[in-house]
């Protein structure tokens, strides 16, 4: 199978039960940054990918293959605007190139939450060295641990969509275009879960990160379980992305089961 997932911090208890599983020696997966996920899976370049969800309208079939997600309740602490100002004195806002769903977000908490109406930039690599008087900056995943400690103002965009819409956050989640056997969706699920047991082992042969304490961000900033409350906040945000005629996205069975 050709998986395509997301090179984050967050997506190492996926990664490390998948190769701990049964299913290993099925495995060609590659790690890339979000946005390229998103186009493997839309150019058929992968079976299952670790998708950023906000690509999901654009898919002409679109299948969830696991219960499992990279989301959040609350502060997400990866995903965040930073700013030397307040938001109601930020003009321009550079976006994170790495993945549609954080941008998207990012417009939708500005136009619907903040009523905020900046300049929005699409960036490039470098734009964290831009930001700075009234251009704040979407950064997100690895690139984003520390910096909370170098800009006075940090928006959390997970935390900011819950305290706007009381419901949780789904920023990936695992998709196919195509329909799975059963007994390998079973199994890759398993896999996931094992990953997700075994974070104490996990975070032991992780490489230290000072000032962050990597076990605390998998258990209580990212929020992995795919249950009721994500599956609504999914759906109302893919319907924000897509406009006027909506999207709802359906379980497939053997993932509803689990």
């Amino acid at each position: 199978m050709r998986l395509s997932a997301v090179s984050y911090l967050n997506t190492k208890p996926f990664i490390y039960g998948l190769f701990r599983s049964d299913l290993a020696e099925m495995i060609d997966l590659s790690l890339d940054i979000p946005s390229v996920c998103a186009q493997k899976l839309l150019d058929q370049r992968a079976d299952i990918v670790l998708t950023p969800v906000a690509v999901i309208p654009e898919l002409p079939e679109a299948y969830l293959v696991s219960d499992f997600c990279i989301g959040s309740v609350g502060p997400v602490k990866t995903v965040c605007l930073y700013s030397e100002k307040p938001l109601e004195e930020i003009e321009e806002i550079y976006l994170d190139f790495h993945s549609r769903t954080s941008v998207e977000l990012t417009k939708i908490l500005c136009e619907r939450y903040w009523k905020l109406n900046p300049r929005l930039i699409p960036a490039g690599p470098g734009y964290e060295q831009e930001i700075g008087g009234g251009k704040a900056g979407l950064i997100i995943g690895d690139r984003s641990i520390g910096m909370d400690k170098k800009f006075p103002y940090v928006y959390d965009l997970g935390e900011a969509w819950t305290d706007w819409t009381g419901l949780p956050f789904v920023f990936a989640a695992w998709i196919s275009i195509k329909p799975l056997p059963p007994e390998i969706i079973s199994r890759f699920n398993k896999a996931l879960q094992f990953g997700l047991d075994h974070i104490p082992e996990l975070t032991k042969i992780l490489p230290a990160m000072p000032d962050f304490d990597v076990e605390r961000y998998f258990r209580e900033n990212i929020s992995y379980e795919l249950g009721d409350a994500k599956w609504e906040a999914l759906n109302r945000f893919l319907g924000i992305v897509a406009g006027e005629n909506g999207y709802q996205l359906r379980r497939t069975a053997a993932a509803a089961a689990l």
